[in-house]
């Protein structure tokens, strides 16, 4: 197995993973756009597991900014997948493993996500890996249809014209 930053050509690879999981179809395109986009932004980490050329897993890392005590960035996980028929292989214990060191090496403060409840097979595994999810409690809203409703425009702050 191998942990590696995630390649153009490993997107529609990717795109049948979330397929998998989600049952919900990827766009090719937008998926090659967003990934154009931020691709060599180092705040966002897209990792794959590879195994006999093939991927097996993945998930995707966000650096984010904090504005109080000591301003430390912290870590957001999203998109944990591994391949039906790969796990139970260590492939997302590695996949964690490797964005931890990278949020250490970025001097993040901590690391967080969310499972949907229904995932109950995924409770014993973050626990495994040091995650408590009876100390906090997540939550998740969707926007609009699947998001693609148009967004307001940005707030301006009219007091401090910079």
């Amino acid at each position: 197995m191998i942990i590696r930053r995630l390649q153009k050509e490993d997107l529609p690879a990717l795109a049948r993973l979330y397929m998998q999981f989600w049952n919900e179809e990827s766009s090719l395109v937008r998926m090659q756009e967003t990934f154009a986009r931020l691709r060599n932004d180092p705040d966002y980490v897209f990792l794959v597991a590879e195994v006999d050329d093939e991927i097996a897993g993945s998930l995707m890392g966000i650096i984010c900014e904090e504005l109080y005590g000591e301003c430390r960035p912290f870590l957001v996980i999203e998109d944990v997948i591994v391949d039906r028929e790969f796990r139970q292989q260590g492939i997302g214990s590695a996949l964690i493993r490797e964005i931890e060191s990278y949020a250490v090496s970025r001097n993040c403060n901590y690391i967080i996500f969310v499972s949907e409840l229904e995932r109950t097979d995924a409770v014993p595994f973050y626990r495994s890996l040091g995650y408590a999810p009876d100390s906090y409690r997540g939550f998740k809203k969707r926007l609009g249809a699947q998001g693609k409703r148009s967004l307001p425009p940005p707030l301006t702050d009219t007091r401090n014209p910079e």
